[in-house]
């Protein structure tokens, strides 16, 4: 089979994307909690068990494996605030993070597909 050279730069991309992923995930655990704490997200959220809204744990099983779809998801309820659907099937506003800082939004969202 030949290869033309776009693809064989596709493939060789592809190769380099999955060899670099891991450090593209590298997150600050205790900031992005700090950040989930003072905005109240563990009122509706726990990590490991269902509250009002899903656990942390079912956000990143959800995902898996669909990481950009995950942040647009994420990024969409933590910055907008629109109407989610909760656990016991009644729907209130999403609350929005209080900070405009990027870097910490990404760094709470790593944190929230890494459990």
């Amino acid at each position: 089979m030949k290869f033309s050279i776009p693809r064989l730069a596709l493939a060789a991309a592809a190769s380099v994307a999955i060899l670099v992923a891991p450090s593209a995930f590298a997150f600050d655990a205790d900031a992005a909690k700090a950040l989930a704490k003072d905005n109240d997200c563990f009122k509706c959220h726990a990590v490991d068990k269902t509250k009002k809204g899903p656990s942390y744990k079912k956000v990143a099983e959800k995902y898996k494996g669909k990481e950009a779809e995950a942040f647009e998801k994420i990024r969409k309820n933590i910055t907008t605030g629109p109407k989610v659907k909760l656990e016991d099937g009644t729907e209130e506003d999403h609350k929005i993070i209080n900070t405009k800082d990027d870097a910490q939004l990404k760094n709470l969202m790593q944190w929230i597909l890494a459990q």
